[in-house]
């Protein structure tokens, strides 16, 4: 499989972690509880495979910056979260990074 595709699966698995983390409630809820601990064992996971094929520097900016906006938004959308201007603007440019890194992040470039 794909690098690229296990990265994609490691960033919703730590999204969806996240998310339950504030659903769980301070872990006084079961199922998010249950649901934070294996998203993140499974994440990691994918993650340390993800990182025998491409360079460590580029993967987490680009999960750390893709888990960040998805969390943001998510956030925003599922619980009611505030997302005032400043933070769109700074989701947004955590995006533009993203895209900055991949494109330019190669050593042939």
């Amino acid at each position: 499989m794909s690098a690229w595709i296990l990265l994609a699966c490691a960033i919703v698995c730590e999204v969806t972690a996240t998310l339950a983390l504030r659903a769980s409630d301070g872990f006084s809820r079961v199922v998010p509880s249950l649901i934070v601990a294996i998203g993140y064992i499974i994440s990691f996971g994918l993650l340390s495979q993800v990182l025998k094929t491409l360079p460590v520097g580029l993967v987490y900016a680009v999960w750390a910056g893709l888990g960040t906006a998805a969390v943001a938004s998510l956030g925003w959308a599922l619980f009611g979260d505030a997302l005032s201007r400043g933070t769109i603007a700074g989701i947004g440019l955590i995006v533009i990074g993203v895209v900055v890194v991949q494109v330019y992040g190669s050593p042939t470039h």
